[in-house]
């Protein structure tokens, strides 16, 4: 018996196309994904929200499958969409930076959707791509940009579309808060936040934002069905990473990385059903590395062997994995690196820069009223232990029980009764490093210059042992993170030693240790002039903390006379150790009106330098555009 999926509502038109006369059925599956922007669990009806006004993605829900422990592998967009479209993490192809479009193997790495459409499927996507990746045009995978695949495609000819909704985005959190159809008083906020009204008022114009994007989900959904396609369709929704209220998008917390997932299987497909019947959850562990090598197992593509997740449904499906993996590096114009580590109850957290705070000023987070509410509150003793905490710098490590404690405020690391998981989670980290090849242990700007000297790709690179030795930097990360006097011996080895990931992580260790000998710090001041320019500003930092100023501006001025790499790093590193500006005043301010302009990040971390200390400033700041960087 034929089943309707969606209640009779007014359809409406993206185009004329959408009504196309229906055909025979297809032997393989039509795949419509929808996709939101930015949105965790947290925001719709039907994982518990109960302020969420989402009807027809609960309805969707309904008829489907809700997946409840499902992961994104970064807490923002272009990393997670790197992941997506070539199946392997972004974190072992050296694309895991923010708007960095460095470059992989093309002849090596193709993209889901070309295996999609070899397979005979005609394949679209509208309107965002996104994909992070240098090299090729992110539209060359697709068969076209259309919105509606099936008026596009051969007759009888299977489609794969992907629709993309903007109207949940971080950018729909920003501007005026007044007016908003969600009564402020009535959501609920996290504990992490302080309950003022601006940020009540912040929570109620996003629910008014994810009202609408269920809006559009609803007539994308109307439209498949009123074109007679819905009873061979495979729909999936889900968002691209966790969001958006600060503290969420960004973070590796459950708020930034915990995603819905729906999935709506006719009946006629029902081979490929998790679960007896649809309508109720299924609680696999799912990260977002399985979506795309589960599409291609479903539409009977081939499926890649370089993919690293797992086909989580169909008869195809792979055991369930024990732990989901996540993490952050730099986003924006802000450095942080950070890994996790999930099962279906705890999270862990290793912070690779635990020196700075979590909430650092972030120029596209702070056009909320919300975050700036916060600080506000928090400069002004609004805030307590908990909402202040985000103002702070970070612990080495991190654990949180996800079920009693959702918004992730408790840190369980510590605890002797969770030793045993600590490390349990803290050796499967280690384990999943080195099997994907984690090409985040040497600086951004680093890695990428090491690659290009060898005339290869970060991706090619970092699986060659002899040119990244990475099972050495991650023990040499955890030497210099320790932060113990008693490993100043070993810190200064790694300084001396030929490798720049060594000499780096030598740096930062004894940057941590904070009080050093006159030994020591000379040899920081010969670390002023290492070819790795990101050596030279952590050195730089050190010395200055030491008391030997004058030799640190020196360096931090070249860096920034030279717009070395490290350009950005040293703009950080002026507001961390919170220098004084004066004497980099003049060299600021050439940097900003150079003929080739320093990128977005770096603008705007010249403007906060500024703006913060209460300078004029001087770097354009008229010029930055409201853009999701």
């Amino acid at each position: 018996m034929k089943r309707s999926f969606l209640p009779l509502l007014s359809l409406f038109v993206f185009s004329a196309d959408w009504a196309a006369a229906a055909e025979a059925p297809p032997s393989r599956p039509n795949i419509l994904w929808l996709v939101c922007e930015d949105s965790s669990v947290n925001w719709f009806g039907c994982y518990g929200n109960p302020e969420a006004k989402t009807p027809h993605i609960d309805a969707l829900a309904k008829q489907g499958f809700r997946y409840t422990h499902v992961y994104a592998c970064a807490p923002v967009c272009a990393p997670s969409r790197s992941t997506w479209i070539t199946g392997i993490n972004a974190l072992s192809m050296g694309t895991q930076a923010m708007r960095s479009r460095y470059m992989i193997p093309h002849g090596i790495l193709k993209y889901y959707p070309d295996y999609l459409r070899a397979a005979g499927y005609y394949a679209a996507n509208r309107p965002k791509t996104d994909y992070n990746i240098g090299g090729r045009p992110d539209s060359e995978c697709w068969d076209s940009n259309t919105q509606a695949a099936w008026t596009k495609r051969q007759p009888g000819q299977p489609f794969f579309q992907v629709l993309n909704f903007n109207d949940s985005h971080e950018s729909k959190a920003h501007g005026e808060v007044t007016n908003t159809r969600h009564s402020p008083s009535e959501v609920t906020l996290a504990k992490y936040h302080p309950d003022e009204t601006p940020i009540r008022m912040n929570y109620a114009k996003y629910h008014d934002a994810v009202e609408a994007m269920d809006g559009e989900v609803g007539k994308a959904l109307a439209a498949l069905e009123q074109a007679g396609l819905a009873e061979d369709t495979i729909v999936i929704f889900n968002s691209d990473h966790g969001g958006v209220l600060p503290r969420s998008k960004r973070f590796l917390f459950d708020s930034g990385i915990h995603v819905p997932l729906i999935v709506r299987i006719p009946e006629k497909f029902k081979h490929l059903w998790p679960d007896a019947q649809p309508g109720g959850t299924v609680d696999r562990l799912v990260s977002f590395l399985d979506l795309p090598k589960t599409w291609l197992s479903i539409a009977g593509a081939e499926v890649p062997g370089a993919m690293q997740g797992h086909v989580f449904f169909g008869p195809k499906a792979e055991p369930e994995p024990e732990f989901a993996f996540s993490f952050r590096e730099r986003m924006d114009e802000r450095f942080d690196s950070q890994r996790s580590v999930r099962n279906k109850r705890f999270v862990y957290i290793k912070n690779y820069m635990p020196y700075v705070a979590w909430g650092q000023h972030l120029d596209y987070l702070w056009k909320m009223v919300a975050t700036q509410t916060w600080e506000d509150a928090h400069k002004k003793h609004r805030t307590t232990a908990v909402t202040g905490e985000f103002f702070n710098t970070k612990p080495l490590e991190e654990l949180y029980d996800m079920e009693l404690d959702p918004d992730n405020v408790v840190n369980l690391a510590g605890m002797p009764e969770h030793k045993k998981m600590l490390e349990t989670m803290r050796a499967a980290l280690r384990s999943w490093q080195l099997e994907i090849h984690d090409t985040g242990l040497l600086p951004e700007g680093e890695r990428e210059r090491r690659a290009a000297a060898l005339k290869t790709t970060v991706y090619e690179m970092v699986r060659d042992p002899k040119q990244y030795d990475l099972a050495s930097y991650l023990e040499a990360a955890d030497v210099a993170l320790a932060g113990q006097p008693a490993k100043k011996n070993r810190l200064l080895g790694l300084v001396k030693s030929p490798d720049s990931g060594l000499r780096y992580w030598g740096t930062v260790g004894l940057c941590l240790l904070g009080k050093l000998d006159a030994t020591s710090l000379d040899m920081m001041e010969g670390s002023l002039h290492d070819e790795c320019s990101e050596v030279r500003v952590m050195a730089a930092w050190t010395l200055a903390k030491a008391g030997r100023a004058l030799k640190a501006q020196e360096m931090l001025l070249s860096v920034l006379d030279k717009h070395l790499p490290a350009t950005l790093l040293a703009l950080n590193v002026l507001d961390w150790a919170q220098l004084e500006l004066a004497p980099y005043l003049g060299t600021l301010d050439t940097l900003s009106k150079k003929t080739q302009m320093p990128n977005p990040y770096e603008q705007r971390m010249l403007e906060y330098l500024l703006e913060s200390r209460g300078l004029k400033n001087s770097a354009n700041s008229g010029s930055r555009k409201n853009e999701d960087f």
